[in-house]
């Protein structure tokens, strides 16, 4: 009996060291699983004017590595829009990375009237700081306008700053306002005369070495080469006739048709400002973006660093040549080239497996009226100076005074309140006779007061679109929607900023670590990429986020 009880005994004592030594592997997994549950390196892609559609309708000419590559292993938003107006460029990369809307983050546009200094002035602009990197006053940038922190901001505050980030942009709002407040850098492209990365005294007083090699190395000269499609231009189905009259082209060329001879243009287009207008400048880009990985050692520890990274040709392209042109479509067949490549190198250096990478838009944008309007479908341009003398006149006719208004820009109204109440008149009473009577004029889809903005709660329609854009403090009196596909801008080429799908409906994928594989319509906005990216880090939300997270993208 004794043998049996030292048996059960000894059996015992090895099942519980058995438990405790699995219990002790397990937490050990269990905080080695924590550590390495975060990427590396997170990569947010900004492609400036990509419609959701150039995803179906180009998706024959891709290859397997890029924007494939994204759809196959990572997660597909298909029904992603922006949910205000307007739809420009600067409000688009603050509210990617924000997590909110231009009535909480202050980014109304890129520009506006700054009802205080009664100056226009630019997203990103700041006369407090220096340019770094050239004498041109193109380095005078900050994110002091934007009022919140981005996502890039609270990963910097979670890792005690450890954690990088870096902002790559052709244009300067493209790099500043994605990368935050707290950023290390951000780097921008000077044209011109120069073609060179700069940035401002905001982030350094002097470039890195790594910047002031890659300037030296003349790789953008390298791209001034004849501009032709990649592929046979008879297979380029998915977009119209090369030779049309909806184009603008470039200066010394009669027409806007293949092939383009950039190093003969250069000269008459302000040297290498047409880089930006060609897929070359997307090519640039993507080689500095890995320049700056190698240069910051992004990715190389297990504390999270951010790139932040816009594509900027796919805009200018996009305003000069349209919509549905040959242009665009090879210019996005060759910005999947440079994707596939772009993230290869991420794949060489920072891990398979261990990075994430997320890519949006800033906005979409409209076929060229011109073309619809040949189509039958109802389109056209806006009569500004009609509309102008027209209301001039009623001005005098109604109050015997022209000098009510301060500014006119962005579909919006300022009212010269000064004068208002010199002349003894009720601020609300004639913001009303305003609207009610600009709603009368051709084209003018519908007219709102910032009262009205500020007293009724939208739920649904441009009406709500308009209120998440509409900024207390920033906004103007009165707000003006044109006609649907009724526009401001020249008679060749696309443009943006309505409340409409060809604006608002964007592509939204997630690929990467972290991210689950599939694909979903269900309704997803801009605003809830933030906080989708820090719930991923396990990171506080940006302060002013109103966005969701997007539980069904995370793994």
């Amino acid at each position: 009996m004794k043998n049996i009880f030292t048996i059960i005994l000894s059996m015992t004592l090895v099942l519980s060291c058995g438990s405790q030594e699995k219990t002790m592997n397990s937490n050990e997994d269990i905080k080695k699983s924590d550590s390495n549950s975060k990427p590396k390196l997170v990569v947010g892609i900004v492609v400036d004017q990509m419609r959701y559609d150039y995803l179906t309708r180009f998706e024959s000419k891709f290859g397997d590595g890029g924007f494939k590559r994204m759809m196959r292993e990572g997660f597909n938003c298909k029904n992603n829009h922006f949910n205000y107006v307007p739809t420009y460029t600067g409000p688009g990369h603050a509210s990617v990375f924000t997590g909110t809307v231009p009535k909480y983050h202050g980014v109304i546009g890129n520009n506006w009237y700054d009802k205080q200094t009664k100056e226009t002035v630019y997203c990103a602009g700041d006369d407090k700081v220096e340019s770094v990197g050239t004498d041109h006053m193109a380095g005078k940038m900050s994110p002091h306008r934007m009022q919140t922190t981005t996502f890039a901001d609270e990963n910097r505050l979670f890792t005690q700053l450890q954690g990088k980030t870096i902002g790559v942009s052709l244009k300067d709002r493209g790099a500043v306002l994605p990368a935050g407040h707290t950023a290390n850098a951000a780097y921008w492209f000077h044209g011109r005369d120069e073609g060179v990365w700069i940035t401002s005294s905001f982030y350094m007083q002097d470039l890195p070495n790594w910047v002031k090699e890659f300037n030296a190395s003349d790789i953008a000269e390298t791209y001034f080469k004849v501009w032709n499609t990649l592929y046979d231009i008879t297979t380029y189905t998915e977009s119209g006739t090369d030779d049309n009259t909806f184009e603008g082209g470039f200066n010394g060329k009669e027409k806007a048709t293949f092939p383009y001879d950039l190093q003969a243009l250069r000269e008459h287009n302000r040297n290498f400002e047409i880089l930006k207008a060609t897929p070359y400048g997307n090519s640039l880009t993507t080689d500095f973006a890995i320049a700056a990985i190698k240069g910051e050692q992004l990715g190389e520890d297990d504390v999270t660093d951010v790139l932040t990274l816009s594509f900027s040709s796919t805009d200018y392209v996009g305003h000069n040549f349209g919509v549905n042109s040959k242009e665009v479509e090879d210019t996005y067949i060759r910005l999947d080239k440079d994707l596939e490549r772009f993230f290869n190198y991420l794949d060489e250096t920072v891990g398979v497996g261990e990075y994430t990478v997320f890519l949006t838009a800033d906005h979409g944008a409209i076929d060229v009226p011109n073309y619809l309007r040949s189509l039958k479908i109802p389109a056209g341009y806006l009569n500004n100076m009609a509309t102008k003398t027209r209301f001039e006149e009623y001005l005098l006719r109604t109050f015997n005074n022209s000098d009510l208004i301060e500014n006119v820009s962005n579909n919006q109204i300022f009212l010269n309140r000064k004068r208002i109440d010199s002349l003894g008149l009720n601020i609300n009473t004639v913001t009303e006779q305003f609207v009610n009577e600009l709603i009368q004029y051709e084209h003018v889809d519908k007219v709102y007061s910032a009262k009205t903005m500020t007293t009724t709660d939208f739920t649904q329609g441009i009406e709500t679109l308009l209120q998440n854009g509409f900024n207390q403090k920033r906004s103007g009196d009165i707000i003006l929607v044109p006609d649907p596909d009724y526009i401001s801008y020249g008679k060749t080429g696309s443009t943006h900023g309505s409340g409409l799908n060809h604006d608002t409906h964007v592509p939204l994928l997630f690929f990467g670590k972290g991210i689950k594989h599939g694909a979903t319509f269900e309704k997803t906005v801009i605003p809830d990429i933030a906080p989708t990216m820090s719930a991923l880090l396990g990171i506080s939300f940006p302060n002013s986020a109103t966005g969701s997270v997007l539980g069904f993208v995370i793994d």
